[in-house]
């Protein structure tokens, strides 16, 4: 089964996927990816631009490899906004989409504890996508589970 877990930065997706994976899914995360492929004492968020671009190739490589083996394993990949032709190829796939949402407020407030202000303008993006489409997935509350 492929899980797409998204939701705007901060909101808790690697949280829910670390309650719900075992040691035998695949998780794709692009955070995890990036730590992975960079030297030690490299940040767990805020990656060079060049650091997630390398990364940003892995991952795409993984997807392509994992949807391979869906009858086999599971997989959590986590797409903070896929695009309609991205949410197409999921749903081609089975996928289950969740979406880890414990508000705008709260959102915000982790981005300004932890993030980058870039952050900021990714999550006002994916909230305002968010209103002018319709909601095709169940809203998850990041830590009710």
């Amino acid at each position: 089964m492929l899980y797409v877990i998204t939701g705007p930065p901060a909101a808790g997706k690697s949280s829910w996927i670390q309650s719900h994976a075992t040691d035998r899914d695949i998780v794709i995360d692009l955070d995890r990816i990036t730590v992975a492929l960079t030297g030690p004492g490299a940040p767990q968020w805020n990656h060079d631009p060049l650091h997630q671009r390398v990364a940003q190739r892995a991952r795409y490589a993984a997807i392509d490899e994992a949807c391979l083996h869906l009858d086999k394993l599971d997989v959590y990949l986590i797409h903070t906004m896929p695009s309609p032709k991205a949410l197409a190829k999921y749903k081609r796939l089975g996928a289950r989409i969740v979406v880890v949402d414990p508000g705008r407020d709260i959102v915000m407030q982790r981005i300004e504890a932890m993030r980058s202000t870039e952050m900021e303008r990714v999550a006002t993006r994916w909230y305002n996508a968010r209103k002018a489409r319709p909601r095709d997935a169940m809203p998850q509350a990041s830590r009710s589970w």
